[in-house]
């Protein structure tokens, strides 16, 4: 089974289950974004994660295998078409600039980790429209001199 098959089992079973992205990753004992990713193709999952989540959804030992395959993390289009996924490329586009010499003048000359990285989605209760508030902790990474 590959990752793209193993995505559309997750999300029917899910979906037939009722259940939520918090109720796996209870399952699979890991925070709900990076569960779900690995339920998306986007991480792995190590083995008693894998099988408690096929377990869970009532899927076969094929997708638990797969949800512990390494993933190839490639997109196939350049810029996503779908809003909600656009919105955060118009956000790196317009802010991308000013997070990067923000980070610079904070850190020096590096990156921010997307591999030594955390993320947490929340709601936040606004009388003037719910906001959705996003957490993202990346480690620093300096650039060397060799």
């Amino acid at each position: 089974m590959n990752k793209a098959e193993m995505k559309q089992a997750v999300l029917a079973a899910k979906r037939h289950g009722g259940l939520s992205w918090s109720d796996i990753a209870e399952a699979a004992g890991l925070s709900p974004e990076f569960t779900c990713s690995a339920c998306l193709g986007m991480n792995h999952l190590e083995e008693r994660s894998a099988t408690a989540v096929a377990e869970l959804l009532g899927l076969s030992t094929d997708v638990a295998d797969a949800l512990q395959t390494f993933p190839d993390k490639s997109w196939v289009n350049t810029i996503p078409t779908d809003p909600l996924i656009y919105r955060w490329y118009e956000m790196v586009n317009v802010y991308g600039e000013t997070i990067k010499e923000l980070i610079h003048e904070e850190f020096g000359d590096g990156i921010m980790s997307a591999i030594d990285f955390t993320m947490k989605i929340d709601r936040e209760e606004d009388p003037k429209g719910d906001r959705v508030h996003v957490t993202i902790s990346g480690k620093f990474l300096p650039y060397k001199s060799w």
